[in-house]
C-alpha cells in the first residue's frame, strides 16, 4: 500500500480520497516537536493547582470535581471505558481507517497535548491491520463523536474490539497479533481522543466520494437514455449552460455532448421530427446534475477544512502556554455539509427513476414497445424494474430531510445544542446503494432501449458502456428472475465501471472532478 506523509493542516481531498481506498497515513516528522510542546504544558497543568479542564477535574457537568495528579491516569481510562456507549452494527472498515487518519491528521496540529506515543499507536494500527469495531449508533455530533471514538480508543489501550484479517477479536489481542502493546494514556489524552468530529467527518467524506462516482455514472445512463429516447442534444450545447453560469451546469452539459458525440440514433431524426420539446428528466440533466456537483464540490470544500482542522477539547496553545476550552467539537459544518450531499443523492436518483419511468411508457418513449420487452401482454418486461426505482428514490426523498435542524439536549443540558452531523452522515451510505440500484435500472432500461432502435446505434462511448452491461447481464428477450440483473448492474454502477470505460473509450476523461 502506498503511504501518505502528511502536513497537519494541509491534506488534500486526493489525499483523503486515496486513504479511504486503503492508502496510509503517517505524520511529517517535522511536526513532532510542536505537539510534543503542548504535551509538556498539559503535564504541567495536570500538576497544578488551578482547575483545568478535562485534566485535573471531571468531564460536562462533572467539570467542578477536582481530580488529584496521582488519579488522572485513571480519570482518563475511565473516561474511554464510560463512553464506550455506542449500539448498532460495525461501521465499515473503510470509514473507520479514515477515521483514525483524521484523528492522526487533527492531533499532528499540536493543539491537543497529546504525546508522540498516542499517534505512534494509530499509525501503527493502521499499518498493521488493527480496525477497530465501532458501533453506528450513539453519537450526537457535540462534544464529538464520544462513543464512536472512544469505541477507537478502547483498543489502544487493549480494550474494546477490532477486526483482525477478517476476524473480531478482544482489543488487546488485536495489538498483540500485530506486534503491538497497549498505551497508557496521559493527561487529557482520553479527552482529545473522543472529542472532535472524525466519525461524522469519515462518514460524511465516504458519501461525499460515494456520491461523486454516482454523479459521474448518472451522466452516463442519462445520455444513454438520451438516445434510447431518440430526444435532443441541443439543450446540452455549451451556449446555453454558459448563460446561466454555474460551474457545475457547464460541465455536465459538456460530459452529456462528449458522450453522445457520434450517435447515429441522433443524426436518425435530426429532420422530420414532430416533437418541440422533450421532458424535464431528459433536457433538464445539465441544470439537476450540474447543481448537485455544485453542491457536492461546496461540501467538499467544508469537509477538506474540517479534516484538517483540531476539533477536540479544551486546545492547547502552545505560543503562549495557554490551555482554553472552547466549541471546535460541535458538528454544525459537518452536519450542514451532509445533509448538502443527500440532498444531491436524492435529486440524482428522482431525475433518473423519471427517466426510466419515461422510457417503459409507450406514449413517452416514442416508439418503443410497451415496458422495453419485444413481446408485451406475455411478457412484463421492465415493468417492476421501475417500480423498485420509484420505492428506493422515494426511500432516499425521505432520508434526505435535514438532520441538522434536529437538536436534542444531553448531558443534564450541558451540551444543550447538538448538530446530529453523526446521524446525517451515516444515512449517507444507505442512500448511496439506493442510487446505485436506481442508475443500475436505469442502465439496463436505456441499454435495451437503444438496442431496440437498431439499425441505428448509439456513440462510440456509450456502446462500450452497454458491451460493458451485456458480458454481465445479456438483453431482456423473454422474461426471466431479474434480481441478479438489477444486483449485477448496480455492481457495475457502484464500482465506477461506466465512467471507466467511456473514458476509455473517448480517450480522455471527460468528467467533472472535486476540489
Amino acid at each position: 500500500m502506498s503511504t501518505i506523509v502528511a502536513e497537519p493542516g494541509h491534506v488534500s481531498l486526493d489525499d483523503l480520497v486515496r486513504v479511504y481506498a486503503g492508502a496510509l497515513l503517517t505524520l511529517d516528522p517535522a511536526y513532532w516537536p510542536r505537539f510534543e510542546a503542548a504535551a509538556g504544558i498539559v503535564a504541567k497543568a495536570a500538576q497544578g493547582a488551578e482547575p483545568v479542564y478535562g485534566i485535573n477535574t471531571g468531564f460536562g457537568k462533572l467539570a467542578s470535581k477536582r481530580i488529584p495528579p496521582d488519579q488522572t491516569a485513571q480519570l482518563q481510562r475511565n473516561l474511554i471505558l464510560s463512553h464506550c456507549c455506542g449500539v448498532g452494527p460495525a461501521t465499515p472498515e473503510p470509514v473507520v481507517r479514515l477515521m483514525m487518519a483524521l484523528k492522526i491528521i487533527s492531533l499532528g496540529r499540536g493543539a491537543s497535548g497529546v504525546r508522540c506515543e498516542i499517534i505512534e499507536q494509530l499509525q501503527a494500527m493502521l499499518a498493521r491491520g488493527v480496525s477497530p469495531f465501532v458501533p453506528q449508533q450513539g453519537s450526537v455530533g457535540a462534544s464529538g463523536d464520544l462513543a464512536p471514538l472512544a469505541h477507537m480508543t478502547a483498543v489502544m489501550i487493549g480494550e474494546g474490539q477490532a477486526f483482525v484479517d477478517g476476524r473480531l477479536v478482544p482489543g488487546r489481542e488485536a495489538l498483540a497479533r500485530a506486534g503491538l502493546t497497549p498505551v497508557t494514556l496521559g493527561p487529557k489524552e482520553g479527552l482529545a481522543l473522543i472529542n472532535g468530529t472524525q466519525f461524522s467527518t469519515a462518514y460524511a467524506l465516504a458519501g461525499l466520494f460515494r456520491a461523486h462516482d454516482l454523479l459521474n455514472a448518472a451522466l452516463v445512463t442519462g445520455a444513454l437514455s438520451v438516445d434510447a429516447a431518440m430526444a435532443s442534444t441541443a439543450p446540452f450545447r455549451p451556449e446555453i449552460q454558459a448563460l446561466r453560469g454555474h460551474p457545475g451546469q457547464i460541465a455536465a452539459g459538456r460530459v452529456l455532448t462528449e458522450l453522445l458525440d457520434g450517435s447515429a440514433i441522433r443524426l436518425s431524426h435530426l429532420e422530420g421530427d414532430e416533437r418541440v420539446q422533450d421532458p424535464y428528466c431528459l433536457r433538464c440533466q445539465p441544470q439537476v446534475a450540474g447543481a448537485a456537483l455544485d453542491l457536492l464540490t461546496q461540501a467538499a470544500r467544508t469537509l477538506v477544512t474540517e479534516a484538517n482542522a483540531v476539533t477536540d477539547n479544551p486546545l492547547v496553545l502552545a505560543d503562549t502556554g495557554e490551555i482554553i476550552s472552547g466549541g471546535n467539537f460541535h458538528a454544525e459544518p459537518v452536519a450542514f455539509a451532509a445533509d448538502q450531499i443527500a440532498l444531491a443523492l436524492s435529486e440524482l436518483g428522482a431525475i433518473s427513476e423519471r427517466r426510466i419511468a419515461t422510457l417503459v411508457d409507450p406514449a413517452l418513449n416514442f416508439g418503443l414497445p410497451p415496458f422495453l420487452t419485444p413481446e408485451p401482454g406475455l411478457n412484463s418486461g421492465f415493468m417492476i424494474a421501475e417500480v423498485t426505482a420509484a420505492a428506493l428514490f422515494t426511500e432516499n426523498k425521505q432520508r434526505a430531510l435535514p438532520c441538522s435542524i434536529d437538536s436534542t439536549p444531553t448531558s443534564a443540558n450541558q451540551e444543550d445544542h447538538v448538530s446530529m452531523a453523526a446521524h446525517a452522515a451515516r444515512r449517507l451510505y444507505d442512500m448511496a446503494d439506493n442510487l446505485a440500484a436506481i442508475i443500475g435500472i436505469e442502465l439496463l432500461v436505456a441499454a435495451q432501449g437503444i438496442e431496440l432502435r437498431a439499425p441505428h446505434g448509439t456513440s462510440a462511448a456509450l456502446s462500450a458502456v452497454i458491451a460493458a452491461l451485456r458480458a454481465h447481464v445479456p438483453a431482456l428477450v423473454h422474461d426471466r428472475y431479474m434480481a441478479d440483473d438489477l444486483a449485477n448492474a448496480a455492481a457495475l454502477v457502484g464500482g465506477g465501471v461506466l465512467a471507466t470505460v467511456a473514458t476509455h473509450a473517448l480517450g480522455r476523461d471527460p468528467f467533472p472532478k472535486l476540489g
